[in-house]
């Protein structure tokens, strides 16, 4: 059997009441999550948060909201992204309120480099754009939120979104941009990241 086909039959156990499904398909689902964790956390710079650590966070996450919602494979990944997203940005959040300032750092997708005090500050500032990209194109974010975040490429991207490579790009090109403008506009600040 397929992982694809492990996957789809875990979700369908998991939609028809099987609890145990849960965790049979986390073990199915553990190295590729490990992948796309290790792939998070190589911008945060947080020593603290190991990619096993990160990936054991995101499963408690989605097993105490085991959705029955999940139609596919490519959902569950989707849903997966967002809560390891999810973590890493909480997680950026507590550090600023325990430390402000610090170096600079360079917040660049994909070459278009903003400057902001630190990692943390850089994961809350993205977060921050992003919910605004979402409320735009909740398509661009996505995109984004897996080519960036995640790690994907345009291709693994549209696959997950099962969209054309065409449309993927031409929605990375407009959240690229809007994200631009916006973390210019809106330059991250502790002020502004302690509200």
């Amino acid at each position: 059997m397929t992982e694809d086909h492990d996957i789809t039959r875990l979700l369908a156990d998991l939609r028809h009441g099987d609890e145990a499904a849960f965790d049979r398909l986390f073990n199915v689902v553990y190295e590729e999550l490990r992948r796309r964790a290790h792939y998070q956390l190589r911008e945060s710079k947080d020593a603290t948060l190991m990619t096993t650590d990160l990936v054991h966070e995101a499963y408690l996450k989605l097993a105490g909201s085991a959705s029955s919602d999940w139609e596919d494979r490519r959902h569950f990944y989707r849903v997966a992204a967002r809560a390891m997203r999810q973590i890493v940005v909480d997680r950026a959040r507590k550090h600023l309120t325990v430390k402000r300032g610090g170096g600079g750092a360079i917040l660049d997708i994909d070459r278009v480099s903003i400057p902001v005090h630190d990692a943390s500050e850089q994961l809350v500032a993205m977060d921050r754009a992003l919910v605004r990209l979402e409320q735009e194109s909740a398509r661009a974010a996505r995109v984004i939120e897996l080519t960036y975040f995640v790690g994907l490429s345009i291709e693994e991207a549209a696959h997950t979104l099962d969209s054309s490579a065409r449309t993927v790009k031409r929605l990375r090109q407009f959240g690229r941009a809007f994200l631009h403008r916006h973390l210019s506009e809106n330059p991250a600040s502790s002020d502004e990241t302690a509200s």
